[in-house]
């Protein structure tokens, strides 16, 4: 005996509902849909897969900023896992300051801003030392904050650090693709801006430290960008808001000791 067709319409509609809630079920919570990139991975199994893809890569570029009591910082950075690295640091009125370091050495160039906002042992530089150091590259001082800072900067863990300790505690977004139309903000010199790659918003943080991060949907789960502000009393616990963006994975680049 044939069943009449609004039964079969209706346990049809019924037996799809169960499909979906059951597939539904099998999702993590935090996934925002199922067809999104890492979609059957929780937030803090993709944060851990982005860090490990970053930390693998046999070069990088990244574009840091970030802020002083002095003013605002900005750094330009090619490193790669050999340990060469290159960095142009400009903070805010203090000046610019170039450093490269091949093979273990350490060489850096700073404009005259710079050398006067960076004192000595033996105190600030007189206008003579100062105008003999301008544009000149040479091996930093062992007290040399500023070249401290810069080389600190060539390791990517210093960064990845503001992530890692709390990937737990992610949670997934939705992915965001670049309009075609849309022309991306420079991520720096020579480098591919990490706003022109479909990235997976993530959200994470501790301790009243909040991040957020965008990982790559396409190839590799590269860390894209990573942005970790200050705490809800405005200091971030002594820690600044950071803006990091990774771009040029992989790709070489050549730092040649300068001569002095």
């Amino acid at each position: 005996m044939r069943l009449p067709a609004r039964v079969s319409a209706a346990a049809l509609s019924a037996a799809t509902a169960l499909v979906l809630a059951t597939a539904c079920d099998m999702l993590p919570d935090d996934a925002p849909e199922a067809a999104a990139p890492y979609a059957r991975l929780t937030g803090p199994e993709v944060v851990n897969k982005a860090l490990a893809a970053t930390r693998a890569a046999k070069a990088v570029r990244m574009m840091v900023r970030t802020t002083t009591p002095d003013g605002p910082v900005e750094a330009y950075i090619a490193t790669d896992v050999r340990g060469a690295c290159t960095v142009t640091l400009s903070m805010g009125a203090a000046g610019t300051l170039e450093l490269v370091r091949t093979g273990g050495t350490v060489r850096t160039r700073s404009d005259a801003a710079m050398l006067r906002a960076a004192p000595t042992a033996r105190g600030p530089r007189g206008d003579a030392e100062v105008e003999r150091l301008t544009g000149r590259w040479v091996e930093p001082a062992d007290g040399d904050r500023q070249a401290r800072t810069a080389e600190r900067y060539c390791d990517r863990e210093t960064f990845l650090g503001l992530l890692a300790p709390t990937s737990g505690t992610a949670r997934k977004g939705r992915v965001t693709a670049p309009s075609p139309d849309e022309e991306p903000a420079s991520a720096g010199p020579s480098s591919e801006p990490a706003s022109g790659t479909p990235a997976l918003a993530v959200t994470g943080g501790a301790d009243g430290r909040k991040w957020s991060a965008s990982i790559a949907t396409d190839g590799r789960p590269y860390l894209l960008e990573l942005r970790a502000a200050p705490g809800p009393d405005g200091t971030g616990h002594g820690a600044a808001p950071v803006t990091v963006e990774f771009s040029e994975f992989g790709k070489p680049f050549t730092a040649r000791q300068p001569k002095p």
